[in-house]
Order: C-alpha cells, then sequence, then structure tokens
C-alpha cells in the first residue's frame, strides 16, 4: 500500500511596502491617537504601498520571485498559481495571471480566491488539494491586499486598522509525515454585508452616486464582526484538534488572522492555547487580510521546526472562517 500524498509546504515569500505609516501620522488625519489606537487593535504601524503605478500583483509577484529564488527554481516548472485578494488589480484578468506573465511560468495556469481575511487558508487548502491529487508538482499560493486601494482615510473606524503586503508559499508533495494533515472551512452569507465593500459588482457598478456615498471603501460593524470572529475561529480551531486527536497542549504554533490583538488573545484564550505558541506580528503590519497569515509564517520560519503542530485560522468577510492543521515539514 503507498504512502498517502500530502502537500508540504516548502518554501516561504514576503514583500512588504517601504512606506511606513505609523498612529503618530493617523493623528494628524483623523481624530485618533496613539495610546487608542494600540490599545483596542495592538497595532502600532503598518506599511502602504504608495506608489500609484503598483498594485496587488506587484507585490504577489515579488513574493513569488523570493520564492523561486529560495528553491533555486524557474517560473516554468510552477504548475498552478492561486492568488488570494480582494484588492486584485482588475476584476479581470485575474492577479494569478498577472503573476504569472511576471514570472514567466509558462506552464502554469491561475485563479484568484475571493473570500477576504480567509483568503489564504482558503487559497492553502484549495492548492494543497490540487497536490494531492498527484497532477500537480509546484503549486504557489500566495494571500496579498493593497488594503489602501479601498479604506477610507477619514473613517477612524477602519483606517487605523489595515495595511498592504503580501506572502506565500510553495506547496509540493511528500508522502513522509508532514505538510498540510487536514482543513475545516466554513461560509455563512446571512451577515455578509457586516463586512463588505457595496461599489463595484454587478449590483452597485461604478457610478458618480457610487463615489459620492463613499461605496468603493470598505465598511464594517465592528461589535458583531469581533464577537462573531473570535467565536467562529475558536471553535474550528478546536474542532480541527479534536478531528486529528490533538489536544491544546499539543499546538506548537498557533496562527491566527492578524485582525486586531484582542481578538487574537480571547481566540487563543478560548482555545487554551499559552500566548507564547501564537504568532503575533500585527503591531508591525496591521491587518493585511489575505497577508497575514503567510506573513506570520514567513516572520517565525527561524523558529519552527520540522515535525512542529501548527494550526492556522481565519475569520473574514463573508462571514468565511476556517482552520488547517500542518505539520510543518522545512
Amino acid at each position: 500500500m503507498s504512502a498517502k500524498l500530502r502537500a508540504n509546504i516548502t518554501a516561504v515569500g514576503h514583500f512588504l511596502p517601504d512606506y511606513v505609516l505609523t498612529n503618530a501620522e493617523l493623528e494628524t488625519m483623523v481624530d485618533t491617537n496613539d495610546e487608542w489606537i494600540q490599545t483596542r487593535t495592538g497595532i502600532k504601524e503598518r506599511r502602504i504601498l504608495k506608489d500609484p503605478d503598483k498594485a496587488t500583483s506587484f507585490m504577489a509577484t515579488q513574493v513569488a520571485k523570493e520564492i523561486l529564488e529560495t528553491k533555486g527554481i524557474d517560473g516554468s516548472e510552477i504548475d498552478a498559481i492561486i492568488i488570494a485578494t480582494v484588492t486584485p488589480d482588475y476584476l479581470f484578468p485575474s492577479t494569478a495571471a498577472l503573476v504569472q506573465r511576471e514570472i514567466n511560468a509558462t506552464n502554469a495556469y491561475g485563479y484568484d480566491v475571493s473570500a477576504a481575511c480567509s483568503g489564504f487558508v482558503f487559497a492553502l487548502s484549495t492548492g494543497a488539494s490540487l497536490i494531492e491529487s498527484g497532477r500537480h508538482k509546484k503549486v504557489l499560493v500566495i494571500g496579498a491586499d493593497k488594503m489602501s486601494s479601498i479604506v477610507d482615510y477619514t473613517d477612524r473606524a477602519t483606517c487605523i486598522i489595515f495595511g498592504d503586503g503580501a506572502a506565500g508559499v510553495l506547496l509540493e508533495p511528500t508522502t513522509d509525515d508532514v505538510g498540510i494533515i487536514d482543513f475545516i472551512q466554513r461560509t455563512d452569507g446571512v451577515d455578509g454585508e457586516l463586512l463588505c465593500q457595496k461599489g463595484g459588482g454587478s449590483k452597485n457598478p461604478a457610478s458618480i452616486q457610487t463615489v459620492q456615498n463613499k461605496d468603493h471603501f470598505l465598511r464594517q460593524e465592528g461589535r458583531v464582526v469581533f464577537k462573531k470572529a473570535t467565536e467562529s475561529m475558536a471553535d474550528v480551531s478546536i474542532e480541527i484538534l479534536k478531528r486529528n486527536n490533538l489536544t491544546n497542549e499539543d499546538v506548537d504554533w498557533f496562527v491566527p488572522h492578524q485582525a486586531n490583538n484582542r481578538i487574537i488573545t480571547a481566540t487563543a484564550n478560548r482555545m487554551g492555547v499559552d500566548i507564547d505558541k501564537v504568532m503575533i506580528n500585527i503591531e508591525k503590519y496591521g491587518n493585511t487580510t489575505a497577508g497575514t497569515i503567510p506573513l506570520c509564517l514567513y516572520d517565525w520560519q527561524p523558529k519552527l521546526k520540522k515535525g512542529d503542530n501548527v494550526i492556522l485560522a481565519s475569520f473574514g468577510g463573508g462571514f468565511t472562517w476556517g482552520a488547517i492543521y500542518i505539520k510543518w515539514g522545512i
């Protein structure tokens, strides 16, 4: 009997814009202050892609190039590219197609996944399924968002939270006891409008009215989202632990979506996971939406050991949420 084929993360890449938007600068833009922002979100600064000629595909391309360089491989060896984003360069062509062109991935196809802050988790499970099918040997999965393009910098409830950034991984097949072991995904559209961007789609195409209404900026009902995010991320993480006969003590690293430090702490407490095992970098980057989880993996890569039990958990617009159990394999 042949060993089970799994998708293993074999390289991690990232990109962060140079410009740092500090809380002090935000104080000059909206009625807020550093203490208020840090107390409620844990954020000290975030990165902003200032160049008007550069968009999400630029950041995702830099991630892909770093991964290719790390592995010493050519773009032509990539089979598929999945980009998780809610800020694509265009509605079409896909951001993945633009990345495919830039890295000369001549043998790859690609597409975008839109699941807001759960985008990377959803895309990673999809990429894993492609590897597990035996039809793909190398799949790039990247989370990238230029959130500054849809943030209203007169709205102090949202402009303090979001930043720009990207990170991603290369998936390759393995028969060792490592890689992506299990995943659970959830979607509930009942309250989807509580965290959304109303303008720009087929229901509200761009018009003078949608621009005047600021419908092209994201909006969220913070209190509802906070409660739902905390409950959902913790519950789905606990579910995946039980399904794989693991306890909170077996978790070496918990990697939550970096939405808000209070959400992260509340989720870890609900799971019973020690905060020292939780990857947190929100203070440096803010919420980069689909980029937060892979950015954590990149930052913590030196501390990760082969065989570590890693739980990823996300919550985002849709509502969408999910968890992935990885046995680290690098």
